[in-house]
């Protein structure tokens, strides 16, 4: 099953990139060996001048030292572009081309940094060249979300959103590793989708709490069984470590990064990791680097319950009408599901997903007001329209992998493992309190995530203090829903005195620049094209 909030199958507006791939070749590590239980590497900071500068971590956690060197062989490589083909879908059918001059390439990286000259990894890359050559600045990497995003995929379709910071940068984005072409995880059949999609995932009663948990553990078997080679791997510090060597083959003496969601960690990881190799750096809709594994879904309730209550406030409902109306409408459908035009029933947690879908973005707005009362009504066709787009269902019944991606990455992350137990006992009341429309479905989302995973998470909380690194931009939105504005302070305390800048938009949606924000770009544009940091405490609404 897959955890709602960290889905990636949602529109480019979300910042939440789909999980389509394109044609590159990815050298692919293979699979089908059970992982042991390990983590990868945690920490090994490294200075500009590449000296051990490691710290001490949270929660008392010791670190190995310097990881050795990567070989000429990889460092020095020559990337072979060539022009992307036309990007697959999940089921492997044709999408349209990406458009424009995009080239595609295969980095090589080493699978396991602890022994870079090993066994390797291919990386998928994506770049368009800047349009004015001739002021050129360097490469302009990004990560859009997830995790479990291809950023070859999402590349094109957002591109149009940077065209400022194009005629500088060539703007490059790429696979991380476990992801699409990048040596997706996979982890079940469409059948075995389906089938988990369809499980109550606010179990009432002991009979669905294991049918629910019993899932879970299915899911993480699969994934050892089919990805087991490369699950070991795929935390984001080994990510961040892939992006320091595309920087390093690019040519780039400095990573110039810009992050969503997701991404924000990603690149707070790296500057944890390579404080004197960030250049210029951008972090918008951010991951609260403080929040362990409970918190981050405590985090999500809060954000998505602020989000409704905005929503039917914005209808002229009162928060706790609207939520009672909700509510109400979820608890009909634990009894009884409805019918659809699919000829599937709408369940109550295809329900919870396909609402949930609609609260990244204002301009969800209408479809949300129809899809309720529509389901209201009798009929949970759009509902579920919404809630098979966001699990990545196509019109056959296929699902795309991202989310066996997102949930690798997350699980081999975070050392969060929770019982069912726990849930009912310690979470389920709190979450409840703090969104009783989507509370249950977030603690309940505890236990069903990584509870029985095959690796062990590698830390607590991300390591992001990158003392010694240059201005870092940290844009909050007041009104994010799965990112709430209160992690983006949090980063900027993280990343120490001097370091992040607060940059805060008085708005609603899931991320903010791409909102077209003429105050957002007059912030963050001069600042990555001549260096101009804005003022700390900068507001745009």
């Amino acid at each position: 099953m897959a955890n709602l909030v960290r889905a990636v199958a949602l529109a480019a507006a979300a910042l939440l990139a789909a999980g389509a791939a394109t044609g590159c070749d990815s050298g692919s590590t293979g699979g089908g060996d059970k992982p042991a239980r390990q983590g990868t590497p945690h920490d090994d900071r490294e200075g500009s001048d590449g000296s051990d500068g490691s710290e001490g971590g949270k929660g008392g956690e010791t670190h190995a030292g310097k990881l050795p060197a990567l070989p000429s062989a990889l460092t020095g490589q020559r990337l072979d572009w060539k022009r992307c083909a036309a990007p697959r879908k999940a089921d492997g059918s044709a999408a349209r081309a990406p458009g424009g001059d995009w080239q595609c390439a295969t980095l090589t990286a080493p699978l396991d940094y602890r022994e870079p000259a090993g066994e390797t990894i291919g990386i998928a890359l994506i770049r368009s060249r800047a349009t004015d050559a001739d002021r050129r600045i360097g490469s302009l990497l990004f990560n859009f979300g997830g995790p479990g995003g291809s950023g070859v995929a999402a590349m094109p379709g957002h591109a149009p959103g940077f065209t400022t910071l194009h005629t500088r940068y060539d703007l490059v984005s790429f696979d991380p590793r476990g992801v699409a072409e990048s040596s997706a995880v996979v982890c079940q059949d469409d059948r075995q989708a389906e089938a988990s999609f369809r499980l109550d995932f606010t179990p009432d009663t002991a009979a669905e709490e294991k049918a629910y948990l019993d899932d879970a553990a299915a899911f993480g078997a699969g994934c050892a069984k089919r990805s087991g080679k490369v699950l070991p791997y795929v935390a984001t510090s080994s990510a961040a470590r892939d992006m320091d060597l595309i920087r390093q083959v690019l040519g780039d003496k400095k990573l110039n990064y810009f992050g969503f969601s997701y991404g924000t960690e990603l690149g707070g990881t790296y500057a944890h990791l390579f404080p004197g190799h960030v250049g210029r750096m951008a972090l918008d809709a951010v991951v609260d680097p403080t929040a362990d594994f409970v918190h981050h879904s405590r985090n999500q309730a809060l954000g998505f319950q602020r989000a409704l209550d905005n929503y039917f406030e914005s209808t002229g409902t009162t928060a706790e009408a609207g939520t009672k109306r909700v509510v109400r409408l979820l608890g009909r459908l634990d009894k009884k599901q409805l019918p659809t035009t699919a000829g599937r029933p709408l369940t109550q947690s295809l329900a919870v997903t396909g609402i949930m879908s609609q609260l990244y973005s204002e301009d969800s707005r209408p479809t949300l007001t129809k899809a309720l009362r529509e389901a209201e009504n009798g009929d949970g066709t759009t509902l579920l329209r919404l809630a098979d787009g966001y699990n990545g269902r196509d019109a056959r019944g296929r699902y795309s992998t991202a989310h066996h991606a997102q949930r690798a990455i997350s699980c081999a992350d975070a050392e969060g493992r929770v019982s069912g137990e726990e849930v009912r006992r310690t979470h389920l009341a709190d979450f409840r309190k703090v969104s009783p429309a989507f509370g249950p479905y977030l603690a309940w989302d505890l236990a069903g995530w990584c509870a029985s995973w095959p690796v062990d998470g590698e830390r607590e909380t991300p390591e992001v203090g990158a003392k010694g690194a240059p201005p870092v931009l940290v844009i909050g939105g007041t009104g994010d829903s799965a990112t709430p504005y209160e992690g983006s302070l949090r980063m900027v305390e993280e990343l120490g005195e001097g370091v992040g800048v607060q940059i805060t938009y008085e708005g609603e949606g899931h991320g903010a620049y791409l909102t077209g924000n003429g105050c957002l770009a007059r912030a963050v544009d001069p600042y990555f094209l001549n260096g101009r940091v804005p003022a700390n405490d900068t507001t745009c609404s």
